[in-house]
């Protein structure tokens, strides 16, 4: 399934309810790991120590950070929708966030998304937008959410 495009508010509207797409698969590595945890100083052992991971974790192996696997939405998400004809894009807010499962380290995660809600407050759109992290060969997905976009078409 191809990026869905998407250029104005009228178009936006003919999808509410329905699901927008599926990401590509992306795969979580150590290094990805090592390098979030540089950035946010947190480096507790469950996600930068594989050796002791392996030994003491009870999923055997290094898992990513929480806020790694929800930092990645963003580079996901513009893989199924490109909004056209906007001045600008407002990360809003995330509601309803609950980490489901770990992301064990080498796994591959892939972004959901359904619109769940579209309002038109004035000329800017208010897009509610309900995702789940699915990682490959595992039931229960790593996180969902419900991502608030303001879009303010031209």
């Amino acid at each position: 399934m191809g990026k869905l495009i998407i250029n104005s508010y009228s178009e936006f509207e003919q999808y509410l309810g329905k699901e927008l797409g599926v990401s590509a698969y992306h795969k979580i590595t150590q290094d990805q790991v090592n390098k979030f945890a540089d950035a946010t100083l947190d480096y507790q052992w469950i996600h930068t120590d594989a050796e002791r991971a392996e030994k003491e974790s009870p999923y055997g192996s290094t898992i990513a950070h929480g806020y790694l696997n929800l930092s990645l939405l963003p580079y996901l998400w513009q893989q199924i929708l490109e909004v056209n004809n906007i001045k600008m894009l407002v990360n809003y807010g995330i509601e309803k966030l609950k980490f489901n499962q770990p992301v064990l380290v080498n796994s591959e995660v892939r972004l959901k998304a359904k619109l769940s809600s579209l309002i038109n407050l004035k000329g800017i759109t208010k897009a509610e937008v309900n995702v789940v992290l699915e990682i490959k060969d595992y039931k229960k997905p790593a996180l969902n959410a419900s991502l608030l976009f303001l879009y303010y078409f031209k």
